[in-house]
């Protein structure tokens, strides 16, 4: 195999199940490098990823929980050591929960989880973003979204109640998107676009774990959805489809599609900077202009 091989490097958090996974897979099959973030370990029994692995194509780097800042912080500064850049940054990992938690920073955990640590992985990498060609984020979002009918920060950090799927699962997907939304012209003078995208209905359960899915739409997902392949080729279409120019943009169905409670965005995109420069940034110069 030739270097002109492989010249796209692709970092994808959650890479080793369900959507991340097959996105992985897609990637290493067209020759690009992927960098992984991952709390659990890949199939042993899937051949080409263990032998991308072997090779050095697929690259892992381990934290037990992504949530939890100390664990985080180690492995991307093991990643800021190790990898000279990123052309697409895949801002993947989450879930739903089954019961209302909260992070050990004190905060909900869907929101901790997929609001604020993927801001939090952006700002880390960013340097590796702008030494990369394609300067891409894009972030997982989803159409729960629209569910959202009450939306504050107090909401989002410590919810007055739970439901599954349209509480606090939808409340921090939007607020992933709002946030994308707001610090897109920020991230235009660095060269880097920024979109977040709904990977549609994915059969994603998984034998053995809690799901915070409701009853009803559990034979519901095993019925009617779809592979995480589809999942895996919307994110994929995201960041390389015919809206790769844009930025900002919620992409839903492969369309740029409208966003519940704009005028909250530059709130959301202040506080989670906020949290950032407070609670795990190291010493030193970060502004939000």
């Amino acid at each position: 195999m030739n270097k002109k091989q492989r010249e796209n490097i692709a970092l994808i958090t959650g890479a080793s199940a369900g959507i991340g996974l097959e996105l992985a897979r897609k990637l290493l099959s067209e020759d690009w490098q992927v960098v992984a973030l991952n709390r659990s370990d890949f199939p042993a029994d899937d051949l080409s990823i263990q032998t991308a692995i072997k090779s050095g194509w697929l690259r892992i780097y381990k934290t037990t929980d992504l949530a939890d800042y100390a664990n985080l912080r180690g492995a991307l500064e093991e990643i800021k050591r190790k990898e000279q850049r990123i052309d697409i940054l895949f801002n993947n990992a989450g879930g739903s929960f089954p019961d209302l938690s909260y992070s050990k920073q004190g905060r909900e955990q869907h929101y901790e989880l997929m609001t604020v640590v993927p801001y939090i992985i952006l700002m880390e990498l960013k340097e590796l973003l702008i030494n990369g060609r394609l300067k891409t984020v894009i972030n997982t979002s989803s159409s729960a979204l629209k569910f959202t009918k009450e939306f504050t920060i107090e909401i989002l950090e410590r919810p007055k109640t739970f439901r599954k799927l349209i509480g606090p699962y939808a409340t921090s997907k939007l607020a992933l998107s709002l946030w994308t939304q707001a610090i897109a012209p920020q991230l235009a003078h660095d060269g880097i676009k920024i979109r977040s995208v709904d990977p549609g209905g994915n059969n994603t359960l998984r034998k053995g774990k809690k799901s915070g899915l409701p009853l009803l739409v559990k034979p519901l997902m095993k019925l009617f959805f779809s592979p995480p392949t589809h999942g895996a080729n919307k994110l994929y279409e995201g960041a390389l489809g015919e809206h790769r120019h844009e930025s900002g943009v919620f992409l839903l169905k492969d369309q740029a599609a409208e966003l519940k409670f704009k005028d909250q965005a530059r709130n959301v995109l202040e506080r989670v900077h906020a949290i950032y420069e407070r609670e795990f940034s190291q010493p030193g110069p970060h502004s939000l202009t």
